[in-house]
């Protein structure tokens, strides 16, 4: 009888594993237990300075804050262009970049040049130069600073313009950066990515680490059927 029993008990519990595996691996829990210190709900009203991606009004939007030089941050920046892509420019989702650059971090040297760069380009070009600047950055991880000029004449950013504000990141972008990043301190975030899907009239929910497109997917149907 132990003979008997060996096989199917093992194939229940490999199917059980695996169906285990393949259920978290597609909808992690919605909310993080133990997002840090800080409160989500202090999370920074998005506004006409941010870098949206997406319909601007849309009932869903998800806040992200991010670092150039963090591998998962540059797999759910391609999983968050898909989810705007099918969504389309009238969809139900709206994504906003905020820099969070892991700065004296190993690995993440250059995360506050980056985020400057990426700033100074949304400064001298606007929001598409943004958002084309910062793809740059992602496909060509880890990105050497010496390539930013480069990408900037080929997204068509007015080299001498760049180069001035660049110079001068600290007064001209620093600001800015280190509002963000502050808000995503108190907001809770302590590594990136670090998300947060907000719905009108609801607390925002925590998206910690780089969620694949069936989660992502589940919690904007989720958020849109509530």
């Amino acid at each position: 009888m132990k003979s008997t029993w060996t096989i199917p008990s093992a194939i229940l519990t490999g199917g059980a594993v695996v169906a285990m595996a393949v259920y978290f691996s597609i909808a992690p829990p919605p909310q993080a237990k133990n997002p840090g210190d800080g409160n989500p709900s202090l999370v920074r009203p998005v506004g006409p300075t941010d870098h949206i991606l997406g319909n601007p009004t849309a009932p869903i939007t998800i806040v992200e804050y991010s670092d150039y030089d963090c591998p998962d941050c540059k797999y759910f920046n391609d999983i968050m262009h898909q989810i705007v892509a099918n969504e389309g420019t009238t969809g139900n989702v709206a994504w906003v970049y905020r820099q969070f650059p892991l700065i004296g971090v190993k690995g993440h040297e250059h995360s506050l040049k980056h985020a400057e760069a990426s700033e100074c380009a949304a400064k001298v070009g606007g929001n598409d130069a943004f958002w084309k600047f910062s793809d740059a950055l992602f496909a060509r991880q880890p990105a050497d600073p010496s390539a930013y000029g480069a990408i900037a004449a080929s997204i068509g950013i007015p080299g001498d313009a760049f180069s001035t504000c660049y110079t001068n990141a600290t007064r001209e972008v620093g600001g800015r950066i280190a509002a963000d990043r502050q808000n995503a301190l108190d907001s809770g975030a302590r590594g990136t990515p670090y998300s947060l899907l907000l719905v009108k009239g609801r607390p925002p929910m925590v998206m910690v680490g780089a969620y694949n497109y069936d989660a992502v997917k589940i919690l904007i149907d989720q958020a849109l059927d509530q």
